[in-house]
């Protein structure tokens, strides 16, 4: 940036551009988030979301990459923003917009160690503890979104494998949305659904009838 631009915008105020990662995972057919206790202030004590401050040589969504890569030691992962969240006294501690991600991981691929080393936990959605800043918000807004788009893109995909049972599909939207879902409406759905396709072989490990198996063609 030169002095120049720096004259454009010296009457304008300024404030601290942060970003957010609302790590989602499913286990024990359970929705789970990733949180951490703050250590410092503000909000000391508190259970958060793990974000950081935009540095001045990345962009936001290079910024929110690299928060999670730090958290879950995974470096190629498909996030979603879910947008900005603004409120002037949001953080006690600056004037701060935070830009939100939410991400839907396999556990297996998370690197457990790392997870350790940040003293972060795995906590069911539906035990939330208090959370810092607006936390609780962006997890509300971060499963309505996700709950609404699971079977869009690739996000329910990557939990599974490459060649999966209608079963095993229904089994994580379920979990994902915290509800039952009528098998015969809900197989209508998948075989009208144009990014997933069946093929010719079939499960007999886990289905004693055999079950086909189908594959996800869609784009992320």
């Amino acid at each position: 940036m030169t002095d120049k631009t720096l004259s454009y915008y010296s009457h304008i105020p300024r404030f601290h551009v942060g970003v957010d990662c609302i790590i989602f995972a499913v286990s024990d057919d359970r929705l789970r988030v990733l949180l951490v206790r703050r250590d410092f202030e503000p909000e000391k004590g508190k259970w958060s979301l793990i974000g950081g401050f935009v540095e001045g040589n990345e962009s936001v969504d290079t910024a929110a990459k690299r928060v999670l890569r730090d958290l879950t030691g995974l470096d190629d992962v498909f996030i979603r923003q879910l947008g900005a969240f603004g409120e002037v006294d949001r953080d006690p501690g600056a004037r701060v917009v935070s830009v939100a991600y939410f991400a839907l991981l396999n556990l297996a691929d998370v690197d457990d160690k790392v997870v350790r080393s940040h003293h972060a936990h795995w906590t069911d959605v539906d035990k939330l503890p208090e959370l810092g800043f607006d936390h609780l918000e962006m997890i509300e807004k971060a499963m309505e979104v996700m709950r609404r788009k699971i079977l869009t893109g690739s996000l329910a995909f990557n939990l599974l494998p490459e060649l999966f049972t209608l079963t095993q599909l229904q089994n994580l939207v379920e979990a994902v949305s915290a509800k039952k879902l009528d098998k015969r409406n809900f197989r209508k759905r998948i075989t009208d659904n144009p990014d997933i396709e069946p093929t010719e072989f079939i499960d007999k490990e886990t289905s004693k009838r055999g079950a086909r198996l189908y594959r996800f063609i869609g784009n992320q």
